[in-house]
């Protein structure tokens, strides 16, 4: 009683533990719409807010993109291709660290090309020569429903290009949403500039360029950035560079998402944007939230309930293992199996008899088989004579003698009745047996054999 109540409250704790696995892996999925003062601007994201439309586009119009779910440190020493544009969309799901800003900086200045889009970009790195502030004048309401062009678009009209540059190329006017940020541009005023104030123009700008010369400046880093979308307000697509390379700055994620790409010439804007210099276009998804695994089968099977179904099977089979392991019941004695074989018992009686010179034991084993086959081939009865016996079965075979078969089956009797007999004389009897048991076609042995066989 106490193996079987082990065994029962181990079955009961694995029933509990299977609830406990069910519960803990399932999710209950709801939908939940986007929102522009909470968006997702995750390229795998098919919502409003979301940028999956524009990814698409590219990969469809045989553009190289990728979405990037590395650390930005992998831009440095990742083995395979690497991207010449990064992208950076929105409000991350994961902020950029100071670390991480930095590495995104230093590939940049190995001449990568990084793209933001935000209302209020804070990936921007600090310059010497000029100063960037972004801000915005409005910004979504909670209730403010993404997917209605109006509410996004009230009372803001189509914007021109400010210049004619290689971003805006047959780009005629974009729609941003009422939400833009702008940036204004102001440079800063070094402390040689304050005690030349009253210096000439040209003076002014020798002593400048000589001190970027001092300083082992690049050049074109003391550049202004160029503007390429502007209004009163401000500017909403801008770039410059930053060492060997550029940065990209767009103030309305509302013109690459699902939702305002297909306005105006938004589309066309994107594809200057992030396609116009070619190479490989990663989007950053690693900050989205959307990290990679790093283990192909846990990632293919996440969401899904696979993996808790693994558990509980592996969780049954320890069960079951457990319990084969323990005795259910009381104790039986293991089964007596015979391992001596017919062959060994014919052997052994053989020798026996052989030793003992039983004779007439070993000739009364064959003959009693010999004559209950020759009574049925008479088709008499086990008790009929002898002499009838041979009669009828030298009736039926003309090879068989009769004379000689009811001799031979008398002195088979009286050797077994007691007769004194010899190992050959018996010898010569059983051979004479076996031959008229061959000649007659009845073949005792083997039919014995077989019905041994069918009854075991």
């Amino acid at each position: 009683m106490r193996q079987r109540l082990a065994i029962i409250i181990t079955l009961i704790i694995v029933v509990v533990v299977l609830i406990a696995l069910n519960a803990a892996s399932y999710v209950r999925v709801e939908h939940v719409s986007d929102s522009e003062s909470s968006p997702d601007r995750s390229t795998f994201n098919s919502g409003a807010t979301g940028t999956q439309a524009l990814y698409d586009f590219l990969r469809e119009s045989h553009h190289q993109v990728v979405r990037w779910r590395e650390p930005s440190s992998s831009l440095l020493n990742f083995n395979g291709p690497k991207p010449s544009t990064f992208v950076v969309i929105g409000r991350l799901q994961v902020p950029y660290t100071k670390s991480e800003a930095n590495e995104i900086w230093r590939w940049v200045a190995d001449g990568g090309r990084l793209v933001i889009i935000d209302r209020r970009p804070d990936l921007l790195p600090e310059s010497t020569e000029w100063k960037l502030t972004t801000h915005v004048s409005h910004y979504p309401e909670y209730d403010l429903d993404p997917n209605s062009f109006e509410q996004m678009t009230a009372g803001v009209s189509a914007i021109h290009p400010s210049q004619p540059t290689a971003l805006v190329r047959d780009v005629e006017s974009v729609m941003p949403s009422r939400f833009v940020g702008r940036t204004t541009i102001s440079a800063k005023q070094s402390a040689a500039d304050s005690t030349s104030e009253n210096t000439g123009a040209n003076d002014e700008s020798e002593d400048y360029l000589d001190d970027s010369e001092e300083t082992g400046l690049d050049v074109a880093s003391l550049q202004a950035p160029v503007v390429h979308f502007a209004d009163s307000e401000g500017a909403m697509l801008l770039d410059f560079a930053y060492g060997n390379g550029r940065i990209v700055v767009l103030t309305d994620p509302f013109m690459v998402a699902n939702n305002g790409i297909g306005r105006a010439d938004n589309l066309l804007l994107a594809k200057n944007v992030l396609a116009g210099y070619g190479g490989l276009i990663a989007f950053d998804e690693f900050h989205q939230g959307r990290a990679t695994t790093h283990n192909a089968l846990f990632q293919y099977f996440s969401g899904t309930p696979v993996i808790a179904i693994c558990a509980q099977l592996g969780l049954i089979g320890l069960a079951i293992v457990w319990s084969r392991g323990r005795r259910f019941g009381r104790p039986l004695p293991l089964p007596f199996v015979d391992r001596r074989s017919k062959l060994e018992f014919v052997a052994s009686m053989a020798e026996l008899q052989q030793r003992a010179r039983a004779h007439d034991l070993a000739l009364e084993n064959i003959y009693g088989r010999v004559r209950r086959v020759l009574v049925r081939h008479a088709g008499l009865s086990n008790t009929s004579p002898r002499a009838e016996i041979a009669r009828r079965v030298a009736m039926r075979s003309s090879g068989i003698n009769r004379v000689e078969l009811e001799a031979l089956m008398r002195k088979c009797e009286e050797t077994i009745n007691g007769a004194p007999v010899n190992a050959k004389e018996s010898l010569r009897m059983v051979r004479r047996l076996r031959q008229i048991e061959s000649m007659l076609g009845l073949r005792s042995r083997s039919r014995d054999v077989k019905q041994a066989a069918e009854h075991a």
